[in-house]
């Protein structure tokens, strides 16, 4: 039976000759490492009984927030946010507070318990930390840093 040829790699595999990576080729890695990064979220998040989204809000309160904020960090819908922060603040992990500069906002809050949790999720959080500590210091800084030119409107 004859041979098949081996298929010709893909436009986006790297060269083999160590020429820049495309555009194409960094999105597909920095997909596969946030990929990674959300299975062990979604783990660790299960394990506090929480849904990955609860656990990314709550990881995102290191300071109040107003709730239509929430929703732009989260990339969902206003509406979304209420039942999410009814779920969280049912199991004591935020409160709601007005803006004492405007009360017609409301700002979310992580409780003492809330914290503990993103502790708990962060430390639990097991391949990611083992995938950062394969970078020495200066490799830490380094993604750090290009990470924020990326989108730097967008830094929380």
């Amino acid at each position: 039976m004859p041979r098949t040829p081996a298929p010709k790699p893909a436009p986006e595999t790297p060269d083999p000759k160590g020429s820049d990576p495309t555009h194409v080729q960094l999105l597909e890695r920095l997909a596969r490492a946030a990929a990674g990064y959300y299975r062990d979220l979604a783990a660790a998040a299960a394990v506090q009984g929480l849904t990955m989204t609860q656990a990314k809000m709550l990881i995102l309160l290191r300071q109040p927030l107003p709730m239509r904020a929430l929703a732009g960090l989260l990339a969902c819908d206003a509406s979304n946010i209420t039942g999410l922060v009814d779920r969280l603040e049912a199991h004591g992990l935020v409160s709601r507070h007005l803006d004492p500069a405007d009360r017609r906002i409301k700002n979310v809050v992580a409780t003492d318990k809330g914290l503990e949790a993103v502790r708990v999720i962060r430390a639990d959080m097991r391949a990611s930390s083992a995938a950062f500590n394969r970078l020495d210091d200066e490799g830490r800084r380094s993604l750090y840093e290009l990470l924020g030119r990326l989108h730097p409107d967008e830094a929380v």
